[in-house]
């Protein structure tokens, strides 16, 4: 934690960076998301195991990047947002330097992509095991059977979006849900409407999800809604073989087509 502290204490005292965004003490003993502008306040950075929200949601937000230069407190999966962020245009190389602390305490200074992209390759990029149980779990269910569970699971959606708001992939200004001219999906919390807007997220998110998980830990009531995320990440890798946050100039599996891609999913009617 020192060692870290005494990082960002010196990348804002030299003006390398104007704020850094890292992790604090909230209320009861929890963690919340600090911004760091004075190098006295870098006292204030904590990192345990509570440190776990992605903090890469804060880069594309206005009243955060009109200070200027970024310091970033990165777990791997902060540092893989940013990448694919990058391939996105969403994030410039001059942008941000993230901080990287490894499981010693000991800090990583990455200041640029390809610093980033030889961080992220030198770490394994498997699902949680729990998770991986999981979704091996649903997977061997009936197809019945996993439409009960996710009904089940949905109809507890109120509609509160902190699954969007906590991904820093749901950048747009203008989220489709918000659309009423035409209305494209259900406003109202409906178990038919929660299940649109839950796929149609998932699907906005197919190739560019990063597993960081955050959509499921923000749920105020506790959907693992950040399974039906990490299935498209498994599935790209299997028909792809990428896997979203390792580049910067990732092409989207969603918008490119190559001879190679397998083509088991058609089918032909007789």
């Amino acid at each position: 934690m020192e060692a870290l502290r005494t990082k960002a204490k010196d990348l804002l005292e030299s003006g390398a960076v104007k704020l850094i965004i890292g992790y604090g003490k909230g209320p009861e003993e929890s963690v919340r998301a600090i911004f760091v502008r004075k190098p006295s306040d870098s006292e204030r950075l904590i990192f345990d195991e509570q440190c776990q929200q992605n903090l890469a949601v804060y880069l594309t937000k206005h009243e955060i990047k009109h200070f200027g230069k970024l310091g970033i407190v990165a777990h791997l999966s902060t540092i893989r947002s940013m990448l694919q962020m990058a391939s996105e245009n969403q994030l410039n190389e001059d942008d941000v330097v993230a901080l990287g602390v490894a499981a010693d305490g000991k800090v990583v200074e990455l200041t640029g992509f390809q610093s980033m992209e030889e961080y992220v390759a030198s770490c394994a990029l498997d699902l949680p095991v729990a998770d991986r149980e999981l979704i091996q779990k649903l997977q061997a269910m009936s197809r019945e059977e996993r439409w009960n569970y996710w009904m089940e699971q949905l109809s507890r959606c109120i509609k509160c979006y902190a699954c969007r708001a906590s991904c820093p992939m749901c950048y747009c200004c203008r989220c489709q849900v918000e659309y009423n001219q035409p209305q494209w999906l259900a406003a109202e919390a409906s178990p038919m409407g929660n299940f649109e807007w839950h796929v149609t997220r998932a699907m906005h998110l197919a190739g560019r999800c990063v597993n960081c998980g955050e959509c499921g830990r923000a749920c105020p009531v506790a959907i693992p809604i950040h399974l039906l995320n990490f299935v498209t990440v498994t599935t790209v890798k299997d028909k792809f073989n990428v896997a979203a946050g390792t580049s910067a100039t990732f092409e989207s599996v969603m918008s490119n087509f190559s001879p190679d891609d397998k083509e088991d999913f058609i089918t032909h009617g007789h």
